[in-house]
Protein backbone atom coordinates (compact mmCIF):
# COMPACT_ATOMS: atom_id res chain seq x y z
CA UNK A 1 0.00 0.00 0.00
CA UNK A 2 1.46 3.39 -1.05
CA UNK A 3 0.52 6.95 0.81
CA UNK A 4 -2.26 7.84 -1.20
CA UNK A 5 -4.24 4.99 -0.17
CA UNK A 6 -3.10 4.23 3.70
CA UNK A 7 -3.36 8.77 4.52
CA UNK A 8 -5.44 10.53 1.66
CA UNK A 9 -6.27 13.01 4.18
CA UNK A 10 -2.45 13.65 4.78
CA UNK A 11 -1.93 14.05 1.32
CA UNK A 12 -4.46 16.80 1.02
CA UNK A 13 -3.35 18.64 4.01
CA UNK A 14 -0.06 18.58 2.38
CA UNK A 15 -1.98 19.90 -0.67
CA UNK A 16 -3.73 22.56 1.14
CA UNK A 17 -0.33 23.18 2.62
CA UNK A 18 1.01 23.99 -0.30
CA UNK A 19 -1.14 26.36 -1.90
CA UNK A 20 -1.11 28.79 1.79
CA UNK A 21 2.97 28.83 0.88
CA UNK A 22 2.83 29.68 -2.48
CA UNK A 23 -0.01 31.96 -1.92
CA UNK A 24 2.16 33.14 0.77
CA UNK A 25 5.17 33.96 -1.78
CA UNK A 26 3.20 35.59 -4.13
CA UNK A 27 2.03 38.21 -1.02
CA UNK A 28 6.16 38.22 -0.49
CA UNK A 29 6.64 39.36 -4.04
CA UNK A 30 3.75 41.78 -4.10
CA UNK A 31 4.86 43.48 -0.63
CA UNK A 32 8.10 43.16 -0.14
CA UNK A 33 9.30 42.72 -3.97
CA UNK A 34 7.13 45.76 -5.26
CA UNK A 35 5.35 43.25 -7.92
CA UNK A 36 1.72 44.49 -8.77
CA UNK A 37 -0.24 41.31 -9.63
CA UNK A 38 -2.03 41.81 -13.09
CA UNK A 39 -5.62 40.46 -13.37
CA UNK A 40 -4.58 36.73 -14.82
CA UNK A 41 -2.36 36.55 -11.47
CA UNK A 42 -5.17 37.25 -9.41
CA UNK A 43 -7.59 34.72 -11.35
CA UNK A 44 -4.77 32.63 -10.22
CA UNK A 45 -4.54 33.27 -6.70
CA UNK A 46 -8.39 32.70 -6.32
CA UNK A 47 -8.24 29.36 -8.19
CA UNK A 48 -4.85 28.72 -5.69
CA UNK A 49 -6.81 29.73 -2.44
CA UNK A 50 -9.83 27.70 -3.50
CA UNK A 51 -7.94 24.74 -4.28
CA UNK A 52 -6.24 25.28 -0.33
CA UNK A 53 -9.58 25.42 1.05
CA UNK A 54 -11.14 22.57 -0.51
CA UNK A 55 -8.10 20.44 -0.02
CA UNK A 56 -8.18 21.81 3.80
CA UNK A 57 -11.63 20.87 4.36
CA UNK A 58 -11.56 17.90 2.23
CA UNK A 59 -8.68 16.52 4.23
CA UNK A 60 -10.74 16.59 7.49
CA UNK A 61 -13.28 14.12 6.05
CA UNK A 62 -12.28 10.24 6.70
CA UNK A 63 -14.84 8.69 4.58
CA UNK A 64 -13.98 7.69 1.00
CA UNK A 65 -16.72 9.52 -0.71
CA UNK A 66 -15.85 13.22 0.92
CA UNK A 67 -12.26 12.43 0.06
CA UNK A 68 -13.14 11.73 -3.42
CA UNK A 69 -15.61 14.32 -4.05
CA UNK A 70 -13.05 16.89 -2.65
CA UNK A 71 -10.33 15.28 -4.37
CA UNK A 72 -12.22 15.64 -7.75
CA UNK A 73 -12.98 19.66 -7.25
CA UNK A 74 -8.96 20.14 -6.50
CA UNK A 75 -9.07 19.12 -10.24
CA UNK A 76 -11.28 21.07 -11.58
CA UNK A 77 -10.30 23.69 -9.94
CA UNK A 78 -6.72 23.38 -10.93
CA UNK A 79 -7.49 22.83 -14.43
CA UNK A 80 -8.89 25.76 -14.28
CA UNK A 81 -6.23 27.60 -12.71
CA UNK A 82 -3.51 26.05 -14.99
CA UNK A 83 -5.52 26.90 -18.04
CA UNK A 84 -5.03 30.63 -17.12
CA UNK A 85 -1.45 30.17 -16.41
CA UNK A 86 -1.36 28.95 -19.89
CA UNK A 87 -2.60 32.03 -21.08
CA UNK A 88 -0.74 33.86 -19.03
CA UNK A 89 2.41 32.07 -20.44
CA UNK A 90 1.49 32.10 -24.14
CA UNK A 91 1.23 35.77 -23.69
CA UNK A 92 4.49 36.23 -22.40
CA UNK A 93 5.81 34.07 -24.75
CA UNK A 94 4.07 35.84 -27.71
CA UNK A 95 3.53 39.18 -26.21
CA UNK A 96 0.75 41.47 -28.56
CA UNK A 97 1.27 44.67 -30.40
CA UNK A 98 -0.88 46.65 -28.13
CA UNK A 99 0.29 46.61 -24.48
CA UNK A 100 -2.84 46.88 -22.49
CA UNK A 101 -3.90 44.87 -19.29
CA UNK A 102 -7.25 47.01 -18.90
CA UNK A 103 -8.67 47.98 -15.14
CA UNK A 104 -7.67 46.29 -12.22
CA UNK A 105 -9.18 43.10 -11.04
CA UNK A 106 -11.31 45.00 -8.39
CA UNK A 107 -12.06 48.17 -10.85
CA UNK A 108 -13.43 45.48 -13.29
CA UNK A 109 -15.83 43.94 -10.86
CA UNK A 110 -17.21 47.30 -9.66
CA UNK A 111 -17.44 49.32 -12.25
CA UNK A 112 -19.13 46.65 -14.73
CA UNK A 113 -21.65 43.53 -14.20
CA UNK A 114 -20.34 40.64 -14.07
CA UNK A 115 -20.98 39.05 -17.54
CA UNK A 116 -18.55 41.96 -18.43
CA UNK A 117 -15.79 41.92 -16.18
CA UNK A 118 -15.39 37.91 -16.51
CA UNK A 119 -14.02 38.26 -20.22
CA UNK A 120 -12.18 41.76 -19.43
CA UNK A 121 -10.19 39.38 -16.68
CA UNK A 122 -9.32 37.08 -19.16
CA UNK A 123 -8.58 39.25 -22.00
CA UNK A 124 -4.44 39.47 -21.22
CA UNK A 125 -2.00 41.96 -22.45
CA UNK A 126 0.40 44.55 -21.41
CA UNK A 127 0.99 43.84 -17.55
CA UNK A 128 -0.41 40.44 -18.22
CA UNK A 129 2.91 39.66 -20.75
CA UNK A 130 5.16 41.30 -19.11
CA UNK A 131 7.37 39.13 -17.18
CA UNK A 132 9.05 40.52 -13.73
CA UNK A 133 10.70 38.14 -12.50
CA UNK A 134 11.65 34.71 -13.20
CA UNK A 135 13.41 31.45 -11.32
CA UNK A 136 15.64 28.89 -13.37
CA UNK A 137 14.27 30.18 -16.52
CA UNK A 138 10.54 30.32 -15.76
CA UNK A 139 8.36 33.15 -15.24
CA UNK A 140 5.42 33.34 -12.02
CA UNK A 141 2.81 32.48 -14.39
CA UNK A 142 4.92 29.47 -15.67
CA UNK A 143 5.56 28.33 -12.13
CA UNK A 144 2.14 28.60 -11.66
CA UNK A 145 1.17 25.97 -14.03
CA UNK A 146 3.70 23.85 -13.00
CA UNK A 147 2.01 23.96 -9.41
CA UNK A 148 -1.32 23.51 -10.85
CA UNK A 149 -0.19 20.46 -13.01
CA UNK A 150 1.21 18.44 -9.78
CA UNK A 151 -2.33 19.31 -7.71
CA UNK A 152 -4.17 18.29 -10.55
CA UNK A 153 -1.88 15.02 -10.83
CA UNK A 154 -1.70 14.98 -6.99
CA UNK A 155 -5.87 14.77 -7.37
CA UNK A 156 -6.23 12.51 -10.09
CA UNK A 157 -3.85 9.82 -8.52
CA UNK A 158 -6.20 10.11 -5.45
CA UNK A 159 -9.57 9.74 -6.83
CA UNK A 160 -8.11 6.40 -8.87
CA UNK A 161 -6.46 5.39 -5.35
CA UNK A 162 -9.94 5.41 -3.73
CA UNK A 163 -12.42 4.60 -6.39
CA UNK A 164 -9.90 1.23 -6.43
CA UNK A 165 -9.79 0.41 -2.80
CA UNK A 166 -13.92 1.47 -2.66
CA UNK A 167 -14.57 -1.18 -5.26
CA UNK A 168 -12.41 -4.06 -2.99
CA UNK A 169 -13.37 -2.89 0.79
CA UNK A 170 -16.87 -2.09 2.07
CA UNK A 171 -15.88 1.21 4.00
CA UNK A 172 -12.63 3.19 5.03
CA UNK A 173 -11.88 4.05 8.22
Amino acid sequence: MDWFETAPHRVLALVSAACVALLAFGLYLQHVVGLEPCPMCIVQRYALVLVAIVAGVSAIARSRGPLIAGSALVLLLCGFGAFVAARQSWLQWNPPEVASCGRDFYGMIENFPLQRAIPMIFKGGGDCAKVDWTFLGGSIANWSFVAFCFFALVALVLIVKLARRSQTEPSYA
